[in-house]
């Protein structure tokens, strides 16, 4: 009975992200789809950047600045002694997923744009925003989105002023 809210879930959600449930790995293999947001990336020659999450439902850094074209190795730590994720995207995707999330809390998925970090662990995307604008990222784990846990990303566009 548990796969027909699953498959309703992700017939609905068709186009959207998708939710997750208790598997907390990365996929074997990126799939590398052009979203609003960038694509995936290549760790060699990435710029890191660290991001904090803690369980008073903040990141920090809380917003990036990034060039268009530029490739980032977000490292995520997870500070908590909860469960959080880091996911990537417009605002629009972001509350769509959300709200799915507060149906479906325990829906699977894996996307290269997100990573789900157990506590105490440190997680990792790398993402080339390839596209200029601002963007989003949260966690969308039901209640901590809606607690505050998001992030902006600025992405510059080539030859832009900083």
């Amino acid at each position: 009975m548990k796969r027909i809210p699953l498959l309703l879930a992700a017939l609905l959600s068709a186009g959207a992200a998708q939710a997750h449930g208790p598997k907390h790995h990365a996929p074997a293999e990126v799939k590398k789809e052009q979203k609003d947001w960038g694509i995936a990336g290549s760790a060699k020659g990435a710029r890191k950047v660290e991001i904090v999450m803690t369980d008073d439902m903040r990141f920090q850094p809380a917003h990036l600045d990034v060039r268009e074209g530029e490739t980032v190795r977000l490292v995520v730590r997870n500070r908590g002694k909860m469960l959080h994720e880091l996911v990537i995207g417009t605002q629009k995707e972001l509350d769509q997923h959300a709200a799915l999330m507060l149906k479906f809390p325990d829906m699977e998925h894996d996307e290269p744009y997100m990573v789900h970090v157990d506590p105490g662990k440190i997680g990792e995307i790398v993402w080339t925003f390839n596209r200029a604008g601002s963007f989003h990222f949260a966690c969308l784990i039901a209640g901590h989105y809606q607690a505050g846990m998001v992030g902006t990303i600025t992405v510059q566009p080539k030859g832009g002023q900083s």
